[in-house]
Parts: structure tokens; sequence; C-alpha cells
């Protein structure tokens, strides 16, 4: 009775015409990721956010995940490259965009509005208009960042968000070569996303009570979607933003 192996080389020479090494894996590929320009999280995550697919930052409010989204936006508009800001709730703050480094010239600003719009003579709600906006600008291209903030949404509505619907942000981000980064209190695109960050506060610093000199956070790799499948990865980083706060100001 001939080998395994002997099988396998009759089986691919009889299959070679039509299906060339039919039982040949297919190699792995790298994936292309762009810089979030904190040095500990590009090294957590081998080099920085996927290109052309989801990432998910989460965390509860102080807990770095929009700083984080402001350092990857910055790293892209210093590059010469036009990002969008989706902003469920309204709550960017442009002078604190500037000072990290955005370049505001080259960001595109959605702001929902609590005054719904109507579509179709129904009024939309923020959460609708904003996967509407960025539906349209998945589609319309051009964008090498696209940020769906929804952190100032109970975890709730982000689950409302069918698997349907970021699939199809999933195909879009990933035919524009566009880095879709979504901010909540919880995870909820689920098995379309390719990285998940969970942000939690870390320590403060400070030289009197009124003012802060550097806020440091933790950052979990909690999911990362890799050519060969899912992997889970443990606790690795701490980074520290230095600014200056006063008390009372969200960071």
């Amino acid at each position: 009775m001939p080998s395994a192996s002997v099988l396998r080389v009759q089986i691919e020479h009889t299959l070679a015409g039509r299906f060339p090494s039919a039982l040949t894996p297919a190699p792995r590929t790298v994936r292309e990721c762009a810089a979030v320009g904190v040095a500990e999280i590009d090294r957590l995550l081998d080099g920085g956010l996927p290109v052309g697919a989801i990432s998910e930052i989460i965390g509860p409010a102080s807990s770095g995940r929009t700083s984080l989204a402001l350092a990857f936006v910055a790293q892209r508009t210093n590059a010469g490259q036009v990002c969008a800001w989706v902003d469920v709730g309204d709550a960017l703050d442009p002078e604190s965009a500037a000072a990290s480094g955005v370049n505001l010239r080259r960001l595109l600003w959605v702001r929902c509005r609590s005054e719904a719009a109507r579509a179709k003579g129904k009024r939309l709600p923020r959460l609708g208009q904003a996967l509407r906006a960025t539906d349209l600008l998945l589609n319309a291209r051009g964008f090498a960042a696209i940020v769906i903030d929804m952190g100032d949404l109970p975890p709730e509505q982000g689950r409302e968000i069918t698997l349907a619907a970021w699939y199809r942000f999933k195909q879009a981000a990933y035919e524009s070569r566009t880095s879709l980064v979504v901010l909540g209190k919880a995870a909820s695109a689920l098995a379309a996303a390719a990285v998940v960050l969970e942000c939690t506060p870390g320590r403060l610093d400070g030289t009197n009570r009124t003012v802060w000199d550097s806020h440091a956070f933790d950052v979990k790799l909690s999911r990362e979607k890799a050519a060969g499948g899912l992997m889970r990865k443990p606790p690795a980083s701490t980074w520290t933003a230095k600014s200056a706060w006063a008390t009372g100001t969200k960071l």
C-alpha cells in the first residue's frame, strides 16, 4: 500500500493541470500596518494598527482611548494623508486634537447632532447618522483613517449595530485601504475587528493638586486576527502621556 506522502504526490500530479499545488498551504502574508506614534503601543502591535481593517480601542472614560486615536490620526495627517473623525457624541475638542499633533487641515470632522438629521422623512438618531456617514466615507475612498468615536454611548447601543453592518464596513475598509478605528466603552464589532485594544487608567503624576504632569495608561491587546486565525496575547504595555491637565478636565 503506498504511503500518504506518495499518495499526495500522485494527487497533486493529477490535479496539477487544473489546480496547481492543490494541497500546498497558502503562504502567510505580512499584514500591512500604520504606526500609532506611541512606541509602547507600536511594539505591542508589531508595527501599528492594521491598514484596510477594523481596530477597536475600548475602555472607560479617561483610559487613554481618545489619546491613542489622536496620536494615530496625527501620524497619518502629518504624513500628508487625509483622515476623518465621526463624532457620535459631538465631543471632540479641536484644540486638544491640535495639541496632540493632528493637522486639522487634513481632518474631516463629522459632528453628529442631537437635532437629528432626516432620512426618508424619518428622524435619524446620532448613531444612525454616524453609521451612514461612515458608510459614505468608506465608499468615497481617499481616507487613510476613519475614527468612529462612540465613547459617550452606553455599551448596549454599540451592540445594537448588526454584525452584517460591521462586515460591510470591513469589506469597504479593505477595498479602500482605510484603517477604521472604533472607540467605545466595550467591543461592538465582534469578529469583524482585526485588533481589539483594552485601555485602563493608570497612575497620575503631578507636582501639586491642581496640575498633572503626566498620566500613565495600561493597554492590553485582547484580540488580534492574523493570517492563521485568532491569537491572544497577555497584558503587555503601559504608556505615559506627558502633558498638563487642570483638575476636572476630561482626559
